[in-house]
């Protein structure tokens, strides 16, 4: 049976490239990284070492302002905790789309912290009001800050006007976080020139392993954190805990050859989703698209979201196309309620329609081919010719 994976923003194939270096250390760099009184240990804190610089090259940083975490979500942890604990934060400001490791988060520490929280009003196709966003800044502009709004949303590919946030961050002394773990590793980022505070990043994302991340923090910042998790000096003391050697190779090679071929895989990816639009739109009349996903101007090239009119339950049109070897998802992975409709779509869309349509999130990768697309067509138009579907 001919199969074809379509969600690439749940995870990414990890590439030979990065399986070979990441076995090299894996079998001649076991020496414990913090074990610096002989050669196997400081071998292992070289590697580390040179890691860090190379991906702070990659995003135009300096490596000090790189703290290895286990992934997106701990790096989202570990900037909104340490916010409050380590800078005084006392108002946070984000939006209803964010990850759940940032929803959920925020509600938590608004809770034990007594954090003032506010969400940025959604307009049509998901779009975040950023006039809402300077009237919430200026009426606490008494309190210490924090805005958190994710670059590309991870469901529906909207991007955001980052431009015109730092600006209003800047201009009310906010602090400002972004979730860019969809951006990094897919888009060139440059934080010499986008005045961004914290940004995190996950190596599955972008072809490395799983278990392995970062995080960003803009140096005059990192400096007043003390730490996030205790026991050890491991990552200037914030992040305790031997170091994941070989997952921090795999990272900074897959975030390298990312980066070092970008101009041909971006090319790639927006040809096969415009090839992806204009197929479904052969086969579904009227079809509309989640968010601003069908924009090419206005969305991360790798994410395509539309609603599919169907007449069966929620959890189950995902498990035919499986069935039929096609791999799509109904929005983010750490979300695996099969039968509930994400919390990012039932933000945007109206109800009535989520009653008779259901979504379906395709996410394209540098793998992928048109022959992968071709399956989705063939499978959703088997599907739709059965009797229990439109």
């Amino acid at each position: 049976m001919k199969r074809a994976y379509l969600d690439n923003a749940a995870t990414t194939p990890i590439r030979n490239e990065v399986i070979k270096v990441m076995k090299n250390a894996l079998k001649h760099s076991f020496g414990n990284p913090s074990s610096i009184q002989y050669s196997y240990g400081r071998e292992s804190r070289s590697i580390i070492e040179e890691s860090r610089i190379k991906i702070a090259k990659n995003i135009i940083a300096s490596p000090y302002e790189i703290i290895f975490t286990s992934g997106g979500t701990e790096a989202n942890n570990l900037v909104l905790r340490s916010s409050i604990l380590d800078l005084g934060v006392q108002h946070i400001i984000t939006s209803q789309l964010e990850h759940y490791s940032v929803l959920q988060t925020v509600l938590y520490l608004s809770y034990k912290y007594h954090v003032y929280v506010n969400f940025v009003q959604i307009k049509e196709k998901g779009i975040l009001n950023l006039n809402h966003m300077e009237d919430i800044l200026k009426k606490n502009s008494s309190k210490k800050t924090l805005v958190s709004l994710m670059y590309a949303n991870n469901e529906i590919g909207n991007l955001l006007e980052v431009d015109k946030v730092i600006f209003l961050c800047k201009k009310y002394n906010a602090y400002f976080h972004s979730d860019t773990i969809q951006i990094i590793g897919n888009i060139p980022i440059n934080m010499e020139k986008l005045s961004f505070d914290f940004v995190t990043a996950s190596a599955h994302k972008f072809y490395g392993p799983k278990g392995i991340g970062f995080v960003f923090i803009r140096n005059h910042i990192l400096k007043k954190i003390k730490y996030f998790m205790t026991g050890g000096f491991q990552e200037y003391g914030i992040r305790s805990g031997t170091e994941n050697t070989y997952g921090i190779v795999g990272l900074s090679k897959a975030l390298q050859l990312s980066y070092s071929n970008f101009s041909h895989h971006i090319e790639k990816i927006k040809n096969l989703k415009f090839y992806c639009i204009s197929e479904l739109n052969k086969i579904i009349p009227n079809i509309i698209f989640n968010g601003l996903s069908s924009h090419f101007d206005k969305s991360i090239p790798s994410i395509l979201n539309f609603l599919y009119p169907t007449k069966k339950k929620y959890h189950l049109l995902y498990f035919h196309l499986d069935l039929m070897g096609v791999a799509v998802s109904k929005g983010s992975s750490c979300n695996n309620d099969m039968k509930k409709v994400s919390h990012v779509i039932k933000a945007i869309t109206n109800k009535n329609l989520l009653n008779k349509m259901m979504p379906i999130r395709i996410s394209f990768g540098i793998f992928n081919e048109k022959k992968d697309i071709d399956i989705l067509i063939e499978a959703l138009q088997k599907i739709r010719k059965k009797k229990n579907c439109l």
